[in-house]
């Protein structure tokens, strides 16, 4: 059962999810909120799942799942937010599945969070929340905010001081995509362009036709 705190902040309702992070992350088999220990690495099985019996999921439990791990790549945003992003890549004359990928991919939180300037996905909605973040030199505190490129994404001057953004900074391992551009040292970047549905790094394989051929029927 998935949970979630809900904030109110000048008069706006935040959602934040508070759910089992770890337990999602096993269930999928992958590091998907990008944690430094990898919870999926812990126990073999999938939470509830023993020995190499597994149930058959039907369809409906398969176009659940592919939603679910979608919403898992960005942060468990809410199902609400993911039909409005999906009825609005409809109405584009482009590709429904690109459109759509790319208004999760160009939310705020997910472009502070490909920046490097936070360490998971809840930790970029965080900053965001809590006014850490500037667009073209501008405190905005939505993390959905749609990113358009051009636009530059940079850290609060009082910010730059935080151990844990610079601690994310430093993460070699950790690439910035190519439709970004990042000035570490002045700790500011930009969305270059809109970036195509293969460039952009999911932590899981999702099947996203099938997550808008249920959206599709489901609302």
């Amino acid at each position: 059962m998935l949970s979630a705190l809900y904030n109110s902040i000048d008069g706006r309702i935040m959602v934040r999810y508070t759910g089992p992070k770890n337990r999602l992350a096993r269930r999928f088999g992958a590091n998907v909120f990008g944690k430094s220990r990898n919870p999926s690495a812990h126990k073999q099985n999938p939470p509830g799942v023993h020995g190499a019996k597994k149930k058959k999921k039907s369809d409906y439990g398969v176009q659940l799942e592919e939603q679910q791990k979608l919403r898992a790549c960005f942060g468990m945003i809410t199902r609400k937010q993911l039909v409005r992003y999906y009825k609005e890549s409809v109405l584009q004359s482009e590709n429904t599945q690109e459109a759509f990928l790319q208004r999760l991919e160009t939310r705020l939180d997910s472009i502070v969070y490909r920046l490097k300037f936070a360490l998971t996905p809840f930790h970029a909605q965080q900053l965001v929340a809590h006014g850490h973040i500037l667009v073209d030199g501008k405190k905005v505190d939505v993390r959905s905010f749609q990113v358009k490129p051009g636009m530059k994404i940079s850290l609060h001057e009082q910010s730059k001081s935080n151990g844990h953004i610079k601690q994310s900074l430093e993460r070699a391992a950790v690439v910035v995509p190519e439709y970004l551009s990042l000035d570490a040292v002045k700790m500011c970047g930009e969305l270059v362009t809109l970036p195509h549905a293969d460039q952009i790094p999911l932590p899981l394989v999702v099947n996203v036709a099938v997550v808008c051929e249920f959206l599709a029927y489901t609302t």
